[in-house]
């Protein structure tokens, strides 16, 4: 899990019945980022400053989201706490939290007027700690979906996923959130996840190139985000490299990825002191981004008549 990577905690704010929440990663000191924006519809808050030309070199957390633009305001109670526990870039007037956030779109499922805010954030900051977690319908997966690019009718649940690799002493986590348009496709090619016919058949079996379904497929109501985190001692440059590559690994688990109705964003966190080869973190940071992809679903529960594999 994202937790094996000293340092890093994650925490969730999960509502059940609404089919919402939010997930907090809380990074150690000195964490370095980046981030690539690759889908055509992303929600997003304090992006901009973790392009690589910029001159912030270190966040506080990140937090991912459901409740689509409205979740952005979950920040604020990630911030808050962060704040109360004196952690913040120093100005000589307060600590400024920097807390980059993303959203994805969950309110076609649930309830569309419940919707993660600033003490559902502080909440999640509450729980977080460095052990193990629970996947599947919990945080900001609790109402994600997939394989959406027939219609709602077809889809299926998706969900949070984390995974893990130690080498050698380098050790990288990847945590991902999957609202996807399209089918999640497992490692040997087969469809994992998606959209599924009541009688169990995916229609992307016998529809390969997966026409989308216009009018059916809501814009800017679909996204996956990935966090990977490393003890590599990367810059902030590489960084952006890595968030890069971890796109490969959304192309290799999402069918169709980036999609105009997508809003898919990856984000890389490092610290520590661990040399390591840029390729190598950047290969493993893929591979991890696709399978955490592919255990989100996995680990997804039937909740509301959404048919989850985790039944």
């Amino acid at each position: 899990m994202l937790t094996a990577v000293p340092g890093f905690k994650v925490g969730h704010f999960t509502e059940t019945k609404a089919m919402t929440g939010c997930t907090v990663i809380l990074c150690p000191p000195n964490t370095r980022a980046s981030c690539e924006v690759r889908g055509n519809s992303p929600g997003s808050r304090e992006l901009a400053l973790l392009a690589p030309e910029k001159s912030a070199q270190e966040i506080h957390a990140v937090l991912l989201t459901g409740g689509s633009a409205f979740g952005l305001a979950a920040a604020d109670g990630v911030m808050r706490w962060l704040e109360e526990h004196n952690i913040g870039y120093p100005t000589p007037w307060a600590r400024v939290p920097i807390v980059p956030t993303a959203v994805v779109f969950d309110l076609n499922a649930g309830s569309s007027t419940v919707r993660p805010d600033a003490l559902s954030g502080y909440r999640a900051c509450e729980t977080a700690f460095s052990g193990p977690f629970d996947e599947g319908n919990i945080g900001a997966g609790t109402g994600t979906t997939v394989g959406k690019w027939k219609g709602t009718e077809f889809w299926m649940k998706g969900g949070l996923g984390s995974v893990s690799v130690e080498q050698s002493g380098l050790i990288v986590g990847a945590l991902a959130v999957v609202n996807a348009v399209g089918d999640i496709i497992a490692e040997n090619g087969t469809i994992l996840a998606g959209a599924r016919r009541p009688d169990g058949q995916f229609l992307g079996a016998t529809e390969p190139y997966r026409p989308l379904a216009r009018g059916k497929v809501l814009e800017q109501s679909n996204t996956t985000l990935v966090v990977v985190a490393t003890n590599a001692k990367l810059s902030k440059l590489e960084l952006h490299r890595v968030s890069q590559r971890m796109h490969d690994g959304m192309a290799r688990a999402v069918v169709p990825v980036h999609t105009s109705y997508d809003g898919d964003v990856s984000f890389a966190l490092a610290c520590g002191d661990m040399k390591a080869d840029l390729d190598l973190v950047s290969e493993i940071a893929s591979q991890l981004t696709a399978e955490a992809i592919r255990r989100a679903v996995k680990a997804a529960k039937t909740t509301a008549g959404i048919p989850g594999l985790n039944a």
